[in-house]
């Protein structure tokens, strides 16, 4: 497999390659019957879109959709009760069934080394594998127009975890310039005690969030300034409101009830310079609605985005909710022919 964080680290898994016909094509009863197993069960959703369910002993489980690569729900099991499950991922379901789903955590990768820059999309089921016991995983794949780039995507479950891990291989000829993101939308019980902790002491600035089609907040929305709340209203939203400026996170706590959408991270011109101070490899988010916490591990990638949407997350149902994850979009990488790159995510918790 070529996840960066493998079932069995000490003895490598041998892939077992698709055949010439495209998995997207298939149903889901055939996937189920090539790659199904204990803990991985491959289904169609309600818009009869192909997708994969895992399953670990503990009852935690997750959804992905294997077109678009989305996973619209992870729920671990946080609570010692036989029903102590939570649902962490806020995923809007398309009105009419037919389209993709907005929310949940996904992958956004683009290179723009071209005239017409490309997206990574149209994915297919390359490999499964679990332990059959604490461990299941799903290995999705797909290539770019003229197959320079060969780009794999892997989404594990553990009992008290998730990882999500992407590996672009240039098998091209010219430099590839990437920009990506592993992009969670994150459920809160309420929007008065959401927050998150790990961030103090890392430079920020104002900046839209990358692209996607799944995203809950449009670029432009993200950055829009939140309608006055009279005295009331927080500095934060004034602060991000100005763009392109950078400020250092005083506070041990970000508070996220305002709205903001931001980038952590070295500064560009810093990164020139032999010894530079990066932004922290995880930060915990805090649901005092909920009293769950969850961190967010960083792997491979240079940023941290982080948005919150205000007194806007009416707009989209009565629950509160965040975007934030791992993100490589302030400077692109270069990835030149014959290199590969990686990058992962992983949400872990101890609430138990």
């Amino acid at each position: 497999m070529a996840s960066l964080l493998p079932l069995h680290p000490s003895k490598p898994i041998s892939p077992v390659r698709a055949t010439a016909v495209s998995t997207q094509s298939l149903p889901a009863q055939a996937l189920d019957e090539k790659f199904g197993r204990k803990g991985i069960r491959f289904t169609q959703d309600e818009g009869d879109v192909p997708s994969v369910e895992l399953s670990v002993r503990n009852g935690s489980s997750l959804r992905l959709r294997i077109p678009d690569g989305l996973v619209t729900s992870y729920r671990p099991k946080v609570y010692w009760k036989d029903d102590g499950f939570e649902e962490v991922l806020h995923t809007l379901p398309d009105a009419a069934g037919t389209g993709p789903a907005r929310g949940g955590l996904g992958l956004v990768l683009n290179d723009e080394s071209k005239p017409s820059p490309w997206a990574a999309a149209e994915w297919v089921v390359k490999d499964a594998d679990s332990d059959s016991i604490d461990a299941v995983q799903v290995e999705l794949s797909c290539t770019n127009g003229d197959g320079s780039l060969d780009i794999t995507y892997v989404v594990t479950l553990y009992p008290l975890s998730m990882a999500t891990a992407v590996v672009v291989k240039n098998k091209g000829k010219k430099p590839a310039k990437l920009r990506s993101a592993i992009l969670s939308h994150l459920k809160f019980k309420s929007r008065k005690g959401s927050a998150v902790q790990g961030l103090r002491g890392c430079s920020y600035c104002a900046h839209p969030p990358p692209a996607s089609s799944f995203g809950i907040l449009s670029p432009s929305d993200a950055m829009r300034p939140e309608p006055s709340a009279g005295w009331f209203s927080f500095s934060s939203e004034e602060e991000d409101a100005k763009g392109g400026l950078w400020t250092v996170e005083d506070d041990m706590y970000t508070i996220l009830r305002g709205k903001l959408s931001r980038v952590y991270a070295a500064p560009p011109e810093e990164r020139t310079k032999r010894i530079y101070r990066t932004p922290p490899s995880k930060f915990q988010t805090i649901d005092q609605g909920s009293k769950l916490g969850f961190r967010i591990i960083r792997m491979g990638f240079e940023d941290i985005y982080l948005s919150s949407p205000g007194s806007l997350s009416q707009k989209y149902g009565d629950q509160y909710f965040i975007c934030t994850g791992p993100a490589s979009i302030l400077v692109p990488v270069d990835l030149k022919p014959g290199e590969d790159w990686r990058g992962a995510q992983v949400i872990e918790h101890d609430n138990l």
